[in-house]
């Protein structure tokens, strides 16, 4: 990515943030690798620290290469707790739930920021989820239940609250503007054809999405998945509209669906249940898709390992 920036616009200054307390890239020391490029022994510099996702006891070759190579122009240390604080703000201020390594980053370029120029562009990137964290100390000091403000908030937004027993009807298309007819008959046209009549509507990020792909993948399972979140999908909302339609088609407002022969079979947890009690391979049997019906394994297995009981 450095190389690619730079190539761009050479003025770009890539800056790389490590654990204040394991600066092993701010050291200097080259890190001891083999002929493929393996590390062979810990980094002399590495201590152990807070930032999960961070820095392991060693430099990776793509780090070392790119540092032999000058791709990036400094480095900046953050501490673990400012870590912390920084992915809590980020929550708490901005909406945005990101990991302790997310926060690290941010922590990072804020504190360049300060430094910088004035008219500077500063980028910084958080592919993190905090989902991965609720049991670790970024959210040891807040409360599993609201307090009566945190009701408050939750209560604004009526169409998206988990506490409502149902949700209310999308609206019938031919009831007015709001559905785009477009994607009412692709949704339809989706769900119905019969040269692939196992229909994954899915987000690309979504780990409940992973977990019935793996499943598919485990089962030989041949589908259509529908990224209602991809590139292409951004032109015009296309995938919200899309979205929209499907919610109205199967009375469902989350993602992911999947079709089996034109049926709704559900989202993640009913086709996880779905596949335990074998109703699924039914269903796949009478739809002519081919799979395997006996394999040996339990729908929870194809979640991500952070659901799984410890």
């Amino acid at each position: 990515m450095s190389r690619v920036l730079k190539a761009e616009r050479p003025d770009t200054r890539v800056i790389v943030a490590e654990p204040d307390n394991s600066q092993m890239l701010a050291s200097g020391i080259a890190q001891a690798q083999d002929d493929s490029g393996a590390p062979t022994t810990s980094h002399p510099a590495f201590r152990t620290h807070l930032v999960q996702g961070w820095s392991p006891d060693f430099v990776p070759k793509l780090a070392e290469d790119a540092r032999k190579a000058g791709l990036f122009d400094g480095t900046v240390p953050v501490g673990g707790q400012e870590s912390i604080e920084a992915s809590q703000a980020l929550a708490r201020e901005e909406g945005i739930f990101t990991g302790i390594s997310g926060g690290a980053t941010f922590a990072g370029a804020v504190r360049i920021a300060r430094m910088a120029e004035p008219g500077s562009h500063i980028l910084c990137m958080l592919p993190d989820t905090g989902e991965r964290y609720l049991s670790t100390p970024l959210f040891g000091d807040i409360d599993a239940e609201m307090d009566t403000a945190e009701e408050e908030i939750s209560k604004s937004s009526p169409n998206y609250r988990f506490d409502q027993e149902t949700l209310p009807a999308v609206a019938d298309p031919a009831a007015g503007p709001g559905l785009d007819p477009r994607a009412v008959e692709y949704v339809e046209l989706a769900v119905t054809d019969a040269a692939a009549p196992v229909a994954v509507f899915a987000l690309e990020w979504c780990e409940f999405c992973w977990a019935i792909r793996r499943m598919f993948a485990a089962l030989g399972v041949k589908y259509r998945a529908i990224e209602l979140d991809s590139a292409e999908a951004q032109e015009n909302n296309w995938g919200g509209k899309v979205r929209d339609a499907l919610s109205q088609h199967s009375g469902s407002f989350t993602v992911p669906q999947v079709f089996v022969g034109g049926e709704f079979l559900g989202g993640c947890t009913e086709l996880l249940s779905a596949f335990d009690d074998g109703e699924l391979q039914e269903k796949l049997t009478k739809a002519g898709v081919e799979h395997t019906p006996d394999l040996a394994a339990t729908g929870s297995s194809f979640l991500p390992d952070w659901l799984h009981a410890r």
